[in-house]
């Protein structure tokens, strides 16, 4: 129950009176239980979860503690006649997470309803120990899908069929499925950086990228290598080694104290010092958890550049250069700052790989 101390915390510190979670992955972090159909309420003393008739046993079954409530007929009716029980005047929601009709329609006689962005993004960013050993669980489970698919590989397969063979293994280790659509991309596809897998067949001679995630017990993962079909030629292993180095000049501003924006910068100026800066196009990292994209993003500009890195935080350090027309390169672990200092989860080596 430290979740919800901390946002009744949140909820005194800012004058509120009761809080309406909406969004799934705020329900689950709070509540631990998963549903397309769910809302937590916190006041200042007590805590509830609102589920319809498909839910309304299980949640009752798995939150012993809580107070589940049945949601029937209109949902919005439904939750403002709830809060209206509570006796709370200062009601807050996620501005960020809901839709103008949802804001619309919340509008109830006797309630200020007050719209708050992010009210969880800074305690979510830091993990702890119970998700920290999910995650490492999903990322270890991941790496061996990924070895699985690297014998796999035959010429004249298609980008989708390496991805039905992600998936399938995936679910083979238990997962609850892909935190993304798997990217497969050959050749020139791999220069565009979210390219959507397709029925393009593979040849040997080119590179492959594969950018991968899995859903373990509620968290995700994130990956990404680029192999070479064959025997890499002498520009791809220019632009490989660029992208690798980047990648661990980046790791090694990953400590207690620097900001988000030092990581980025330090993997774009050496990108930029080898001339290619103008083909990297992306940021070098997020932050990763019940959702694969969290804040904070790992950027040199933007409203996260100056967010100081923490223990417990965990994001990605993802550089990639991408020549248009020709291939891409990208190399993605997921870090966590552990003693200080950032640790890859991943065991699979950075080092060029020939298949």
């Amino acid at each position: 129950m430290q979740r919800i101390e901390k946002v009744k915390e949140i909820l005194k510190e800012r004058g509120i009176d009761a809080f309406l979670f909406s969004s799934q992955a705020n329900v689950f972090y709070l509540s631990g239980f998963r549903s397309s159909h769910a809302y937590v309420i916190v006041t200042q003393s007590s805590h509830h979860l609102l589920t319809d008739g498909r839910y309304f046993e299980k949640a009752k079954a798995d939150l012993p503690g809580w107070d589940v409530s049945l949601i029937k007929g209109n949902t919005l009716k439904a939750i403002k006649g709830f809060i209206k029980r509570l006796g709370v005047k200062r009601v807050g929601y996620e501005e960020d997470r809901v839709s103008c009709e949802f804001r619309k329609r919340l509008r109830t006689e006797g309630i200020n309803w007050l719209g708050v962005g992010g009210v969880l993004k800074h305690i979510r960013a830091k993990k702890d120990g119970g998700e920290l050993e999910r995650i490492r669980e999903g990322v270890h489970r991941s790496d061996k899908v990924y070895m699985r698919l690297l014998e796999h590989i035959r010429e004249g397969m298609k980008e989708r069929d390496l991805r039905a063979f992600i998936l399938q293994e995936f679910f083979k280790e238990g997962a609850q499925g892909e935190s993304f659509p798997a990217i497969v991309a050959w050749g020139e596809n791999s220069a565009i950086p979210h390219w959507e897998t397709s029925e393009r067949e593979i040849r040997w001679g080119r590179p492959l990228l594969v950018d991968m995630g899995m859903v373990w017990k509620g968290y995700c993962t994130d990956f990404t290598r680029t192999v070479f079909l064959g025997k890499a030629d002498g520009e791809f292993k220019k632009v490989y080694q660029v992208v690798r180095d980047a990648h661990l000049f980046a790791l090694e501003k990953v400590k207690v104290g620097n900001t988000l924006g030092e990581v980025d910068r330090t993997a774009r100026e050496y990108i930029t010092k080898k001339r290619m800066g103008k083909f990297f196009n992306h940021s070098t990292g997020h932050g990763v958890g019940i959702e694969i994209h969290e804040f904070p993003r790992v950027y040199y500009k933007g409203p996260d550049k100056d967010v100081i890195i923490e223990e417990g935080m965990v994001f990605t350090i993802e550089p990639g250069i991408y020549l248009p027309g020709k291939f891409g390169v990208r190399l993605e672990n997921m870090v966590v700052v552990r003693g200080g200092v950032g640790e890859p989860l991943s065991g699979i080596s950075l080092d060029l790989v020939e298949v």
